[in-house]
């Protein structure tokens, strides 16, 4: 009776470890954008709250929290959640992706993977296929890094922001800000 108990705990086990899933590490992971405003000025910018998880079959969820912008300036971060991002209507920004499970299952500690992925961004209501090249990094057993190799660029256009950025660069008196903006990410994924 008591082999019976032991191999059906043990079996358990396995099985839990089978489907663990990795959590986004919020308070080591970063995305940042550049604005550019008056065709010279580039500002960084970046966003506070980060919620994800990467399945062992390759799944990814990540969702951006839209009110966690920081433009290092509060009145801009108001304007920019509510002109620009609308997060009434449009709370999140959300990633998904099907990533090859080698990509981080199979690394040992200190050893890294680079590769092109392919991941959907809904933002404003409006989702696009935006491809890049990305490095993962196995910091420690149950720790991995990823992140951007070069910039993503992201063209407001494509997501219905253009309005938005008009309205922005009314309330602040500029002559132009870019619709174009290069965005990078470094994110911190835990096993759980």
């Amino acid at each position: 009776m008591l082999k019976k108990y032991v191999f059906l705990l043990s079996t358990l086990l396995l099985s839990s470890n089978a489907i663990a899933q990795w959590e986004l590490v919020n308070d080591k992971s970063t995305i940042n954008y550049v604005s550019t405003k008056a065709s010279k000025v580039g500002e960084v910018n970046s966003f506070k709250k980060l919620n994800g998880t990467l399945k062992d079959t390759g799944e990814l969820s990540l969702a951006i929290d839209l009110s966690s912008v920081e433009t290092n300036i509060a009145i801009r971060n108001e304007r920019v959640k509510t002109m620009l991002f609308d997060v009434a209507s449009f709370s999140n920004a959300n990633i998904s992706a099907n990533l090859d499970p080698k990509l981080f299952s199979e690394l040992t500690v200190g050893e890294s993977y680079q590769s092109t992925i392919s991941f959907n961004l809904s933002l404003h209501g409006v989702s696009q296929q935006i491809t890049t090249d990305i490095q993962v990094v196995k910091l420690a057993k149950n720790d991995i890094l990823a992140f951007s190799l070069s910039p993503i660029i992201i063209n407001a256009n494509k997501y219905n922001l253009v309005a938005g950025i008009e309205k922005l660069r009314e309330v602040a008196n500029l002559p132009s800000i870019s619709p174009v903006v290069p965005v990078s990410f470094s994110l911190v994924f835990k096993q759980q």
